[in-house]
């Protein structure tokens, strides 16, 4: 999978209708809903705002009055094909007065969504998981300069009989970085089982 580095956008003129697609990164559906309310602000004569949300839980469509399946089906259809995620793709459609049908319309909203891409950066997603360890105190300061060597961040802390701490982490890191950290601590680490380590997704 992928996510954008940054916004893109593209624009394409059948029959006379102007088709302008834009991709925007987002991380909820807040943060899309926020961003549709601006561009429908900045393109009040539009007569269709069609978009497609693709975000960890909480994804949807809307082909904004065009006929159903015409619009957000085929710009959903090429983010299925880029593979990319944590993304909204809005494609803003001004009417030139000359009907495209069914076909013209599905052929046009996918293009311009496609032809955004051509202007998008992409970058991989890196699968994060979480994990949790307690240690003697003595033992603290060894282990973050460990985890700082595997990029892991610290998320959590307590502190009683021992030290617990709570890491996020790559998952492809996570079984060498157990293994350096059991060695490390010369055996006297202990791996913690919380409810919620399954991964995460993340840059």
């Amino acid at each position: 999978m992928y996510q954008l580095v940054a916004s893109a956008c593209a624009e394409i003129e059948i029959k006379k209708s102007r088709f302008l697609g834009s991709l925007y990164p987002v991380s909820s559906r807040a943060e899309a809903r926020a961003t549709l309310t601006a561009i429908r602000a900045q393109h009040p004569n539009a007569v269709h705002v069609c978009w497609v949300l693709l975000c960890e839980g909480d994804s949807g469509l809307d082909d904004d009055g065009e006929p159903s399946g015409t619009a957000a089906k085929p710009m959903y259809n090429v983010l299925v094909h880029k593979e990319v995620a944590n993304v909204l793709a809005v494609v803003v459609r001004y009417w030139g007065g000359i009907k495209l049908g069914a076909g013209g319309l599905t052929r046009a909203y996918g293009q311009a969504i496609s032809d955004a891409f051509k202007a998008a950066q992409l970058v991989p997603v890196e699968v994060l998981c979480e994990r949790s360890f307690a240690m003697q105190f003595a033992d603290e300061s060894a282990f973050r300069r460990l985890a700082e060597q595997y990029a892991a961040t610290v998320i959590g802390a307590a502190y009683g009989d021992s030290v617990h701490l709570h890491l996020r982490l790559k998952l492809s890191d996570a079984e060498e970085f157990e293994l350096a950290a059991f060695n490390l601590l010369r055996g006297s680490l202990q791996r913690l089982d919380p409810e919620h380590q399954g991964p995460v997704h993340g840059v």
